[in-house]
């Protein structure tokens, strides 16, 4: 069956390791701070495979985040930095993507 290769090729695939995911993983802070850096990271993640131009001032979420209006700035700037360090890990890949 079609299935059979492809579940051959995944086994193929290295495990992540810690060091690998650490860039993902949200700083210390409050719920919606590590959830706007989770956010970024899966933005930059979205932008690099659809082709679109990455950078975190034009996604949806770092534009109208989805907080009250007094907890803005803050879901902006873990957003930003989820999504820098999304940027910044896949320009220290060997193969370019994120």
């Amino acid at each position: 069956m079609g299935g059979a290769p492809l579940f051959a090729h995944a086994q193929n695939q290295p495990a992540a390791t810690t060091e690998d995911k650490s860039w993902q993983t949200p700083p210390p802070g409050t719920k919606d701070a590590q959830a706007a850096y989770t956010a970024g990271v899966q933005s930059a993640l979205a932008d690099k495979l659809a082709n679109r131009p990455v950078d975190v001032k034009t996604s949806r979420l770092y534009v109208h985040p989805p907080v009250k209006k007094q907890s803005a700035d803050e879901y902006r700037s873990s957003f930003a930095a989820g999504y820098d360090a999304a940027v910044k890990h896949s320009s220290t890949t060997s193969n370019g993507t994120l």
